[in-house]
């Protein structure tokens, strides 16, 4: 999820004030990316912000902002075209070159993602582009002006309703967009390219993701976005196409040493901003999220506390089983561990000692199932419950930990 956004501004193509988040992680920064959005639309997009928040649990930074006459941007809409919108990025892309780190990533949604793939080749940094619901042709935008077409055509400008919007449109807009060819631009990309785009999109048509897939040289990957639609509205389907992007990216980015760090030997956990409870984790390479389900206020967008307890206790049993499996060759097949953990009465514990059930208070108990294909025998049976009650972590849950805490302050991590 989104992490640590700042709000900024920089001058757009014309001079105009235009408005910009930038989401950065909570942690090691490996690269900048930038985000443009779909037609008519705004930075603050459900979508661009859950994509933006993905990208950034990989230490990716995510610049969104609104283009010239949109959002809170400065300007006139009435004035821009397709052509403008890319002098945009362009501008957006230098501000990030000056005041940050030239984007390595260029991301669109829709018209926006015509939009990266017609500046891409200007921007010497990118190494990869992706494109969400993207048109192959810039002119596939004037359907939805329906009749007003040809009012824009006769009049020189008409009003168009555009998701319950009312804008301005000019002829020059019109003829701006019958006259790109995106498709050209596709076919000397001469970078990765990533397209996403749903079967199911009664905005842009699938067919749009073919001719672009066609078009474009290897590398190059189509992922199905299944039942989204065009906006992304299910936020599940934009964390997707968010993780898909921010896994595939990393390939490029392998060279890469995160921002201002080093791997780390601990484990550290860091509030993301995004609801009540997220927390971004990162152990070593490894970043993932700690939550809460939704039912006791959290997102539910990664395991609880205890869940990740349950984790570090199943994994080390199945791992432990298989060191003593393979040094004593036995044919165990896959290994499999299911643990529940809850708290309940000490009084009604099967497994603790008199003593331990009249304390009167409650316990911790995990319970802990584990599967092994084929057939065992009885004694077999018997020693692989004793193994697995020397796994490291079992032994750490029995006995008795010692924690010591140390609070201290740290400067904000700079973006630079």
């Amino acid at each position: 999820m989104a992490l640590n956004t700042q709000r900024l501004q920089f001058p757009g193509h014309s001079g105009a004030t235009l408005a910009a988040r930038l989401d950065l992680p909570n942690g090691p920064l490996r690269a900048y990316a930038l985000f443009a959005h779909c037609f008519t639309c705004s930075k603050d997009l459900a979508a661009a912000r859950r994509i933006a928040a993905e990208l950034a649990r990989e230490g990716i930074a995510v610049l969104r902002f609104d283009f010239t006459g949109l959002g809170s941007s400065e300007g006139e809409f009435a004035s821009t075209n397709f052509s403008s919108n890319v002098a945009d990025l362009v501008s957006a892309a230098d501000y990030l070159r000056h005041h940050y780190r030239a984007p390595s990533l260029l991301i669109g949604h829709s018209l926006g993602g015509a939009a990266v793939l017609a500046v891409a080749s200007d921007i010497p940094e990118v190494r990869a582009v992706a494109t969400i619901g993207a048109p192959a042709d810039v002119g596939h935008v004037l359907k939805n002006f329906g009749a007003s077409l040809d009012e824009i055509e006769k009049s020189g400008a008409a009003e168009v309703d555009l998701a319950g919007r009312r804008f301005l449109v000019r002829r020059q807009f019109v003829e701006d967009a019958r006259a790109q060819r995106i498709k050209d631009a596709v076919a000397s990309l001469k970078k990765p390219l990533l397209i996403l785009h749903a079967p199911l999109d009664q905005t842009v048509g699938i067919e749009n993701a073919n001719e672009i897939f066609l078009a474009a040289k290897h590398p190059k990957s189509f992922v199905s976005l299944d039942k989204a639609d065009h906006l992304l509205t299910n936020l599940e389907d934009a964390a997707f196409a968010g993780r898909i992007t921010s896994g595939w990216l990393t390939r490029y980015l392998a060279a890469d040493t995160p921002q201002g760090t080093e791997p780390i030997e601990h484990v550290r956990v860091t509030e993301t901003g995004e609801g009540k409870f997220q927390n971004a984790v990162q152990a070593g390479s490894h970043r993932l999220f700690a939550d809460e389900p939704e039912t006791v206020g959290g997102l539910d967008s990664g395991p609880s506390p205890y869940d990740f307890l349950s984790i570090a206790l199943g994994a080390c049993t199945s791992m432990t089983l298989r060191l003593y499996a393979d040094h004593k060759k036995l044919a165990l097949g896959r290994i499999g561990v299911d643990v529940s953990h809850a708290k309940i009465h000490a009084k009604d514990c099967e497994e603790c000692t008199e003593p331990e059930r009249s304390d009167g208070g409650r316990i911790d108990r995990f319970e802990r199932v584990v599967s092994i294909d084929g057939e065992v025998s009885e004694e077999l049976r018997s020693k692989i419950a004793e193994i697995a009650d020397k796994c490291p972590v079992h032994r750490t849950l029995e006995a008795v930990a010692k924690i010591k805490t140390v609070v201290k302050s740290q400067p904000q991590v700079t973006a630079r």
